[in-house]
């Protein structure tokens, strides 16, 4: 890496973070004096007052819920039923049901477990081996259930998921875990630590009890834990945020909930109706679907909601991009009453997704098209427009702009970094407006100094209808996609605006992806694709890179001119700059001459750094093994061990400048020390104390930089590593330096000297091609 490009580098990250502070600046948190919704407004993100560009793309939104909201805003007291009507409701134990499959090799793209406890979706893992969890590299048996202390002499099963090791060894709900391999069993705790301790790989043995009889089931081989695209999310409270797609009445008759919930976790509902946090009765349930009822006798309504996985074809078990990463959702609701009973207006409320993955939020940045995007972003598009996102510190706040009323909702959902949960309302007319309020939501407790990493959802607020007794159902439907940001697969869904690279998007989707791509399907490792794509950079700027070169030397070799010129008119600043130019004129000396490589090479870098922020196909891509933790995942820091034990806080988990993360990073420190030997390789002799100061300065740069870089993508610093090597093998074949004092070429004919030898030498070869084809020429 030349001077310059080190220097230019340097600035940049000084440009970005002083544009940081500027955008801080213009954008201040909203005056404590103002109303709540006022702020709320300003502060919201999407177009401003006299945006039209933006606000033809943004959904129109009103102040309060109350103003043009059909809805309304409070609680009436509950209507009491008739003598004799009402009927009690019944109890149902907790019950768990488990959809699809983690064999690769099954129709299913995931394994989905269900839970009656408010009919929701507990946890969602992806089949592919492609996507495993990163950070969690314990052996993995299956989830099995509950996994709080339960028993005191050993660990019940009530569910066992297809595909996992637990139901390759034979374990089935029911069973109570004893023993395993030689370790007593007292709990589920006591399980989750014994297999935290053991390995993907490693066999173990099962004793359990099943119906009054002891039984040794295994050996069988612990897996490598999926990714969970879905998951409950524990809290500091000791509980867990709530779980996914919790259904409740928002409106019976003239009753409403309050618009003030900022949070699910409150758990509000309307008297007589317990829906969120109950049992529900699971009707039925086998590999693709499961189907829960839940009963309201005081106000005779009957609510339905059915899962039902997505199988891919036979024809396309192989193929990634198939349409088959999702779950449809069915919702029913219906007037139960005797014919000539009460009509009920009914609205239901449903949340979205939540528990996405927050794996790397120590050193990741997502790359999105609004400024202070978080790990966990609320997305939403109304009328197939391009989705506004709503960033994850901004929800943590409470800062978010009133609900969205009366759109065409066309999806809504949650985006993580390379995974997305989006449910996509299935309206037979795309005009209809199926919702009368959506917005985003906080779910868990907001970390001060993590707020990127807030647990999020959104909520859908159905629009009223009326249902009579006997009559027909309010049916609505959702396809909610859950799997990896593949642009492909996203089309096929209408999503693939969620891929978005920033900055030289097109140069990242079309140049750099295409050609690693290419390069992956030949040598199979996306290092080695990396380094060849620097090698194709490098040598297609080999021409400017030489001319770079030269124009470095020459700068050395009329540096004592311009320090006798800088003496000569030290009090004079515009004969000094007129007799450089002229010295640069005599000498044939363009100081901008060498600046196109570093203005090419930009744009791929950048280019190149979003890539491995967005592109899911380099998440998990390992430079040599992904049976090693160093350097596994391309997209992260190459982790070579835990130093968290032994460093303080202020560098293990400290948000700022100044937190490099749990583990030290070994690439980071191989790529300064060869920006620090091409630097001294590539820069001339000083030829006074003032170029000596500038070289040292430069040194101690190099620190800043080290700093800046220890937390990027192992796949960059590879990329800067090669770089560095090829200029490093390009100065070896050029002659170093002019030591100071020695007296500049002359203008004119080119002189057998170091300038001479610099121009023969890169164009010797072409010359010597001219030459022969001139004399086949002559008679």
């Amino acid at each position: 890496m030349e001077r310059r490009f080190i220097l230019f580098v340097t600035l940049s990250i000084l440009v970005v973070l002083g544009w940081t502070q500027l955008w801080q600046t213009l954008n201040p948190p909203p005056p404590a004096e103002k109303p709540p919704a006022v702020a709320q407004r300003e502060n919201a993100p999407g177009p401003k007052p006299g945006d039209k560009r933006a606000a033809a793309a943004e959904p129109k939104k009103v102040a309060t819920a109350a103003e043009k909201s059909p809805l309304p805003a409070t609680i009436k007291a509950a209507p009491k039923p008739a003598a004799g009507t009402e009927k009690p409701e019944k109890a149902f134990p907790d019950q768990w049901a488990a959809i699809g499959s983690v064999d690769p090799k099954s129709p299913f793209r995931m394994l989905v477990t269900l839970t009656n406890r408010g009919a929701a979706v507990e946890r969602i893992e992806l089949s592919s081996p492609k996507y495993r969890d990163l950070e969690d590299r314990s052996g993995y048996l299956g989830h099995l259930g509950k996994e709080e202390d339960r028993l005191g002499d050993g660990c019940r099963v009530d569910v066992v998921g297809a595909g996992t090791p637990a139901a390759e060894a034979g374990l089935r709900p029911g069973d109570i875990i004893k023993q395993i391999n030689q370790t007593p069993v007292i709990s589920g705790r006591m399980l989750n630590d014994v297999l935290h301790r053991l390995r993907p790989g490693q066999p173990v043995t099962l004793v359990v009890a099943r119906g009054g009889r002891t039984l040794t089931l295994g050996p069988v081989a612990l897996g490598r834990r999926p990714l969970e695209v879905i998951r409950p999310e524990p809290n500091d409270a000791g509980t867990k945020d709530p779980l996914s797609f919790l259904t409740t009445l928002y409106q019976v008759g003239d009753q409403t909930l309050p618009g003030e919930e900022k949070s699910p976790s409150e758990h509000r509902e309307l008297p007589g109706v317990a829906m969120r946090d109950v049992p529900w009765e699971l009707l039925s349930a086998d590999a693709e679907q499961a189907t829960f009822r839940k009963e309201l006798p005081r106000y005779a309504l009957e609510v339905i909601k059915t899962y039902r996985l997505e199988k891919v074809p036979p024809k396309d078990i192989g193929n990634a991009d198939c349409k088959a990463y999702h779950l449809v959702l069915d919702i029913s609701i219906s007037n139960t009453g005797k014919p000539g009973s009460a009509v009920r207006k009914v609205a239901y409320q449903l949340d979205g997704p939540t528990g996405l993955p927050i794996e790397g939020y120590w050193y990741a940045n997502k790359v999105a098209r609004s400024w202070g995007a978080g790990i966990r972003d609320v997305v939403v598009s109304f009328n197939g427009k391009t989705p506004t996102m709503v960033d994850c510190p901004t929800i943590a706040d409470d800062k978010t702009a009133p609900a969205w009323q009366g759109e065409p909702l066309t999806y809504i959902g949650v985006d993580a970094q390379y995974f997305s949960v989006v449910m996509i309302p299935q309206v037979p007319n795309p005009q209809e407006v199926w919702f009368a309020q959506s917005q985003p939501l906080r779910v868990g407790k907001v970390d001060p100094n993590w707020k990127k990493r807030t647990d999020t959802s959104c909520r859908l607020v159905s629009v009223p209808r009326e249902l009579k007794p006997g009559g027909e159902p309010l049916k609505h439907s959702f396809v909610v996609f859950a799997g990896p940001k593949r642009p492909e697969l996203l089309a096929q869904y209408g999503l693939d605006s969620l891929v978005y690279y920033g900055w030289f998007d097109w140069i990242a989707r079309y140049f750099l992806v295409v050609i690693l791509d290419f390069f992956y399907t030949v040598f199979r490792n996306y290092g080695i694709a990396i380094i060849l794509l620097t090698v194709l950079v490098r040598g297609a700027l080999f021409h400017f890179s030489r001319k770079q070169a030269l124009s470095t030397l020459k700068m050395a070799e009329l540096q004592p001119e311009i320090k006798r010129i800088q003496e000569k008119y030290k009090g004079n600043a515009k004969a000094r700059t007129e007799a450089q130019q002229e010295l640069f004129r005599k000498h044939n000396y363009n100081p901008l001459g060498g600046c196109l490589v570093v203005f090419v090479q930009l744009p791929i870098f950048v280019a190149l750094y979003n890539s491995l922020r967005v592109d899911v196909e380099l998440r998990q891509a390992p430079l040599i093994t992904d049976a090693i933790r160093w350097c596994s995942n391309l997209a992260a820091p190459d982790m070579l061990f835990d130093w968290s034990s032994f460093m303080p806080d202020l560098i293990v988990h400290s948000p700022s400048m100044f937190g490099l993360g749990p583990y030290l990073n070994v690439l980071p420190l191989v790529t300064i020390g060869l920006f620090l030997w091409q630097q001294k390789k590539m820069m001339p002799p000083p030829a006074d104390e003032q170029a000596a100061m500038q070289q040292k300065v430069m040194k101690y740069m190099m620190i800043f930089m080290g700093i800046m870089f220890f937390k990027v993508p192992s796949g960059l610093c590879i990329y800067f590593i090669a770089s560095t090597l090829w200029g490093i093998g390009e100065r070896h074949f050029l002659p170093k330096a002019a030591q100071p004092g020695a007296a500049p070429a002359p203008a004119g004919p080119p002189q057998p000297g170091l300038w001479s030898r610099l121009t023969k030498a890169g164009n010797g070869q072409a010359g010597r091609g001219k030459n022969r084809k001139r004399s086949r020429r002559q008679p």
